[in-house]
């Protein structure tokens, strides 16, 4: 709470600065990542209480009114390692948010990692999506890692990011459901850590792998 008017006037320059820009959404998120020991098997127990729900749907009501007077919308960035990683934190948060101001805009590969079904996810939420983040995963990382405990950098580090098309992410269901309700947002690919020998060649395979779905 001692920092909502902090909150609140970073929430203006950024929405400003979109604006100037010519954009209509900005992401926002549950930082910094608090949660990092936990990653992809947190539990009821690990989640905020019902009063820091509150005061979060709070503050990103407010975030969204201020951003939406200069055009902009503000899209729910779930990431592993914060406090809203799993699809029921997700779900709990947007019971409490005023959907006409608070936004949808995913990371795809960390519901994923969080065990959550993604290609369900944005069908349930297709209508507020307007922007999103795709990544793939290992599936062999993730059950190795989840078996073992490892933190967020040592899943990193063994390869839970895996170029599109590699990994078990359903992208065929998630871009038809988007085509369903006419998406025309920014989809933008994430690959955090490669194990391919370049970047290049990292996008190229994400890439060739998107034309093949008609993107």
């Amino acid at each position: 709470k001692d920092e909502e008017e902090d909150i609140y006037a970073q929430a203006e320059n950024a929405a400003k600065l979109t604006q100037a820009l010519g954009l209509t959404e900005m992401y926002v998120a549950a930082s910094p990542l608090t949660r990092r020991e936990k990653s992809g098997r947190v539990t009821l127990e690990d989640g905020m209480s019902d009063e820091e729900y509150a005061q979060f749907a709070k503050a990103l009501n407010r975030v969204g009114e201020i951003s939406l007077r200069y055009g902009v919308r503000i899209c729910f960035h779930n990431h592993v390692g914060s406090v809203i990683e799993t699809r029921e934190e997700v779900d709990r948060l947007f019971s409490l948010v005023d959907k006409s101001l608070v936004f949808q805009g995913p990371d795809i590969g960390h519901l994923a990692w969080a065990g959550s079904d993604a290609a369900q996810f944005v069908r349930d939420y297709a209508d507020s999506i307007y922007t999103l983040h795709i990544k793939d995963i290992d599936p062999n990382v993730l059950k190795q890692g989840v078996a073992e405990g490892w933190d967020y950098g040592t899943f990193s580090a063994n390869g839970i990011f895996i170029e599109l098309g590699e990994g078990f992410v359903d992208f065929p269901s998630i871009f038809d459901t988007l085509r369903s309700v006419t998406f025309d947002g920014w989809v933008v690919v994430e690959t955090d850590v490669t194990q391919k020998d370049t970047p290049l060649q990292s996008a190229i395979i994400s890439r060739n792998y998107l034309k093949g779905l008609g993107l």
